[in-house]
């Protein structure tokens, strides 16, 4: 049984189908090299959560590691807590996914306008329900973050992309968020009051000119929250 219900040949197939009919194959190659990188991020949070969940068991460094195939040093280093262990695993996807959009732009780091195109990419996640409620379409939402987009680079970098100063700011201000709601959980919603409240970020503006507030968002969290529950 294959382990992810998922092929070589649909991922050929989708890249073909959404890149323009007149690409050429370096272009194909760059797509699909983008592609392969989030999907190795993606792997790389699933193996993070389920060591999360050994650890919480009682699993000791060393279980770990043989279980991965390293020494515990090695499963140690590469799977300590970090500052993404309480987000949500759709908020974790929303930053997978901010990254991308980064390397789409071929920008050199990852700006709080590519954190709100993560959320706005993650449409399970209730930060995704707000924007487009208060925008009235998710459209105008990504037309206003692409109007305030820098200009694209010259080439994709490869690898990991460093966060911006404002941006590991809206890292700390979405963990501070849900401290202030008495939640145990990082999830997107936070980090789209994270964005917000890093007032002078590109996203803070986009988010004002949207319509929204921070107080007045902090407490549509709490009541969207609320009904959740």
């Amino acid at each position: 049984m294959s382990p992810l219900d998922i092929n070589l040949a649909d991922l050929i197939a989708r890249l073909n189908e959404e890149l323009p009919d007149d690409a050429d194959e370096l272009a194909r190659i760059s797509e699909a090299r983008l592609r392969a990188q989030t999907l190795s991020d993606l792997g790389d949070q699933l193996v993070d959560h389920y060591v999360s969940r050994a650890r919480q068991a009682g699993a000791s460094w060393s279980e770990v590691g043989d279980a991965i195939g390293v020494s515990k040093q090695a499963a140690q280093q590469r799977h300590t807590p970090n500052v993404f262990e309480r987000f949500t695993d759709l908020n974790r996807h929303s930053v997978v996914l901010a990254q991308e959009a980064a390397r789409t732009h071929k920008h050199d780091a990852i700006g709080t306008e590519h954190i709100l195109l993560g959320l706005l990419g993650e449409p399970r996640g209730l930060a995704y329900e707000l924007l487009v409620a208060k925008a009235e379409s998710e459209q105008r939402v990504r037309a206003a973050v692409e109007q305030a987009m820098a200009p694209a680079g010259k080439k994709a970098l490869r690898g990991h992309i460093p966060f911006r100063p404002d941006s590991k700011e809206v890292i700390e201000q979405a963990v501070r968020a849900a401290a202030d709601l008495g939640h145990d959980w990082v999830g997107t919603e936070h980090s789209l009051l994270g964005l917000i409240r890093t007032e002078q970020s590109p996203a803070a503006q986009i988010l004002r000119g949207l319509g929204f507030s921070s107080d007045e968002l902090h407490e549509t969290v709490r009541s969207a929250v609320g009904r959740r529950l």
